[in-house]
């Protein structure tokens, strides 16, 4: 037998497979490092889901509707809440988180000979759509700020001829949130050639956006090849459920049906997500708390000499720090496990409880401070301590 077993695509060969570090609560009892909402479902919905998923398992032995058309009439309607405005049915579609939403978008819409385009600092899991449907990979870079500079982005969409461009708003890792104009420009540069290009923003976060900062949805009604996804992981609490979703024209969600598994969404999966927004307002309960502490770390670490960027998510990148991963590892032997992620010498922190802020807070102090006294000892050859 060949020793390349197994015959794994050339391309694949060496890679890790994708992943946040996973500790468990005994090694890091304050874990802030995949922007979870930390607080779960009220008991009321918690209840609510479990009566759902029971009515649904006596038919486990039937497949699930495969068009989920109940499940994308109440999704339409919470859209049209939060943010959007003449959304139906037919505009909605749905899938295992909205990493699988995006996976479906590269399926259908990317693959050999077409490119996938995002602007650096970026999602880190769009490349690997990409490269996983077989799409070409671009990535443009964002200001100092992370903002876009539009007039570079749209001589960029132009030039490279995406058949998608991915724009994270907000941004992950960065949090920053794009403003209408923004992807007005992009969608027009994305028509401007042929077949043109879809413009996919991914508001995965966009429930914690501040107020006055927009949601894409409502520029759906101006741009056709506009595309704006949503998940139920983050202010929704369910991520442990896995149900992601987007907003588009009927012929975008039409042409995903082409390549989407049979029955992808579970009957337990349809369930659990029509139960969760049957609660949705106290599922939401807790974003504007969230918003608040995510407000309040922001000001802490500045006031604390970090640099921090502006955040619309339940998340704060900060730094900037010569050995990142030493403050990571002094956070984490503290308890307390964020994300190193993002452009070198920043860390990202998620928003979790007051309590969960405090221990971070101090965690952080008591690491950059060990660090500060080790330079000082190791520049004047003492022993002692820094006072």
């Amino acid at each position: 037998m060949s020793a390349a077993f197994p015959p794994l695509r050339e391309e694949l060969r060496g890679i890790e497979p994708y992943g946040a570090p996973q500790l468990s609560l005994e090694q890091a009892p304050v874990q802030l490092n995949v922007n979870e909402n930390p607080y779960g479902p009220s008991p009321e919905a918690a209840a609510d889901i479990a009566r759902a998923v029971g009515a649904a398992a006596v038919s486990l032995n039937r497949y699930p509707d495969r068009e989920f058309v109940e499940l994308r009439s109440a999704l339409a309607a919470y859209l049209n809440g939060s943010g959007g405005s003449g959304i139906t049915p037919a505009m909605v579609w749905a899938a295992n988180g909205s990493n699988e939403v995006m996976l479906q978008l590269l399926q259908a819409f990317g693959g050999p000979g077409r490119v996938a385009l995002s602007f650096a600092p970026t999602y880190s899991m769009y490349p690997e759509y990409a490269r996983n449907s077989l799409t070409e990979w671009y990535a443009g870079h964002r200001a100092e700020d992370f903002s876009l500079d539009l007039d570079a982005a749209r001589r960029l969409v132009e030039e490279r001829r995406p058949a998608v461009v991915l724009l994270p708003s907000p941004n992950n890792p960065t949090g920053t949130a794009l403003p209408h104009d923004a992807v007005t420009v992009l969608c027009e540069a994305a028509s401007s050639y042929e077949p043109g290009g879809l413009v996919v923003v991914d508001e995965a976060y966009g429930e914690f956006r501040r107020a006055g900062t927009p949601s894409a949805l409502e520029l759906l009604p101006r741009h056709r090849n506009l595309v704006v996804t949503r998940t139920m992981s983050k202010a929704f609490a369910l991520a442990g459920a896995r149900v992601g979703y987007l907003a588009a024209d009927p012929a975008v969600c039409d042409a995903i049906r082409v390549v989407r598994l049979p029955y992808h969404l579970s009957a337990v999966t349809q369930a659990t997500a029509l139960a969760a927004l049957r609660h949705a307002p106290e599922l939401l309960g807790r974003v504007d708390d969230l918003r608040a502490e995510r407000d309040a770390t922001v000001t802490w670490l500045r006031v604390q000499g970090f640099e921090v960027a502006d955040s619309d998510a339940n998340f704060v990148l900060f730094g900037r720090f010569a050995d990142r991963h030493a403050v990571w590892q002094g956070l984490v032997d503290r308890g307390v496990l964020i994300r190193e992620t993002g452009p070198e010498g920043w860390l990202r922190v998620s928003i979790g409880t007051a309590g969960e802020m405090t221990a971070f807070r101090q965690a952080l102090l008591d690491t950059v401070g060990q660090a500060a006294g080790q330079t000082v000892e190791q520049t004047t050859g003492k022993t002692e301590e820094r006072a």
